[in-house]
């Protein structure tokens, strides 16, 4: 396993191009997909007379597991590597700080259950950079291996899928699936997000400004092939447009409201039975005891007839670095099947969190497409960010 991220560098002299959002040779390339990663593996292994590991064809993609090649490890063998011997949710063995890893260091480990009393926290908050670090930043783990916890999450080769209960040794996962893992967190995760069990999932064409990828080979001469099938979630080119919001400031649903401006589509908004606090720290209390207890708030609003629309815009708050649950609420309440979801959030900071994943994980028969992050309410720049995303989607204004 290679002791580093791949940087922008070394991405850039195999690919011919840099996608990433920052910029840096030895920063960890970012904004690449499954499929960029799988192709990087193939270039890089011809590049060095090596045998490519993987045939795609398309999306499908099979791995000859004899071949000797640069390829992504599998959810169990980063797992084993990241933890290093440990037991602990880090392989620091404690509550890992901003001193320790790249991510926002204001939300440690437990920071949700002691928010307003951080004196029984094991690591108070630290500092937020906001962007990557360069991949010998930080101590290694105790097998040489760095950042394996923060700067950017790493693709794996697995699909997205319940683990089996039966004791196996080096799985390779599903066969088949419709999101690919990826795994450590990125810069603007909490510490959550961090732990050395926390799997992530997308689409293996999907990209993100806090993923990249590390590189391994095979430590002795594998046997066989695996074949990874995607399910088609294809979303549909037809149907009507559906923008579907939860608000609790006004800073989404201004959002929403300038979304519907550009292309007419529906309005809809995402209501709780029981309405969230209008006391910011109550509601921060209420949506972090819902998210602990993966809770599925009532809805006072109902979608009369979803199968006519074949596109979701959603919009949500970035809560907790996540969804807020009446957002799992509506996404379990209807039939996603063959649907394209755009979400889009507005956030203090973090971006779109994990909620992608969180999406991802709940609606997994659905297309998703890129997310949009707005900050707040967007100020001036708003309707412009709203117009080129909605470009960048196909969307008609």
């Amino acid at each position: 396993m290679g002791p580093y991220e791949v940087t922008q560098k070394e991405y850039q002299e195999v690919m011919g191009d840099n996608p990433s959002n920052f910029s840096g040779e030895n920063l960890p390339v970012e904004n690449i997909s499954w499929l960029d990663a799988v192709t990087y593996c193939n270039a890089r292994s011809e590049q060095e007379g090596l045998t490519p590991v993987y045939t795609i064809d398309g999306t499908s993609v099979s791995w000859d597991r004899s071949a000797n090649g640069y390829r992504l490890p599998t959810e169990a063998e980063w797992e084993y590597a990241c933890r290093a011997g440990t037991t602990t949710p880090f392989n620091t063995e404690t509550s890992i700080s901003a001193e320790e890893s790249n991510y926002w260091g204001d939300y440690p480990y437990m920071i949700e259950d002691n928010y307003f009393n951080q004196g029984n926290l094991e690591t108070k908050p630290g500092v937020y950079r906001q962007t990557t670090m360069e991949v010998n930043s930080f101590s290694p783990n105790a097998w040489g291996l760095y950042n394996m916890h923060g700067n950017v999450g790493e693709w794996v080769w697995d699909y997205y899928g319940e683990y089996s209960a039966q004791v196996q040794t080096d799985p390779t996962g599903p066969e088949t699936g419709t999101r690919r893992v990826y795994r450590g967190g990125g810069w603007n995760d909490f510490a959550k997000n961090l732990r050395s069990a926390y799997r992530a999932a997308l689409p293996q064409v999907n990209s993100s400004y806090n993923i990249g990828l590390r590189l391994v080979r095979n430590a002795v001469v594998g046997t066989g092939s695996i074949a990874g099938t995607g399910t088609n979630t294809t979303g549909s080119s037809g149907g009507n447009i559906l923008i579907a919001y939860f608000s609790w400031g006004g800073n989404t649903r201004g959002i929403a409201e300038e979304i519907h401006r550009q292309t007419g589509a529906d309005l809809f908004e995402i209501q709780m039975v029981e309405p969230y606090s209008t006391d910011y720290n109550t509601v921060l209390e209420q949506a972090q005891r819902d998210q602990n207890e993966q809770a599925r708030p009532e809805l006072s609003t109902h979608v009369e007839n979803m199968d006519q629309y074949g596109t979701i815009i959603l919009g949500y708050p970035n809560w907790w670095a996540s969804i807020p649950m009446p957002i799992a609420s509506f996404l379990e309440e209807y039939d996603f099947s063959g649907k394209t979801i755009l979400p889009f959030c507005s956030h203090g900071g973090g971006g779109l969190g994990q909620s992608q994943t969180a999406i991802a994980k709940l609606a997994p028969e659905a297309s998703m497409a890129e997310g949009l992050a707005i900050n707040y309410s967007g100020g001036s720049g708003m309707p412009d960010d709203v117009a080129a995303w909605l470009d960048a989607n196909g969307i008609e204004r």
